[in-house]
């Protein structure tokens, strides 16, 4: 398993998802990270993006996943972000962490998170 890693912090998105229908209809903020695991070795020696991931490519497929439907559960924004980024780029292993602020649990909180980790299927 590659032990390089290109990390894209704090994307942030306006959307609406919640379990709750005023969470869905009034929307809020989103913060997604993305962290890629491939071998930057081949891209430092050559200094060639050919060989490693584009930082834009993947951020634009992560504000397409994040608009292209409502999702009540973070978990499965994260989990259909990191199967995206599997399926469309050469990276072994995603994580994908996910935030919603503004979150109505009774209480003050700076935000909740959900955190998953794929992988490449081997066989």
């Amino acid at each position: 398993m590659a032990r390089d890693c290109i990390r894209i912090v704090n994307m942030t998105f306006y959307g609406h998802h919640g379990v709750e229908e005023s969470e869905r209809e009034l929307g809020g903020r989103f913060a997604i990270d993305v962290e890629l695991y491939l071998d930057l070795e081949p891209a430092g020696r050559t200094d060639d993006l050919t060989k490693t991931i584009d930082y834009k490519a993947v951020y634009d497929l992560v504000r397409r996943m994040e608009s292209s439907r409502r999702y009540q559960l973070l978990e499965a924004l994260a989990h259909d972000v990191a199967e995206s980024i599997l399926t469309n780029f050469a990276v072994e292993k995603v994580v994908v962490r996910a935030r919603k602020q503004s979150v109505p649990l009774g209480g003050l909180i700076d935000h909740t998170e959900v955190e998953i980790q794929r992988g490449r299927k081997i066989g």
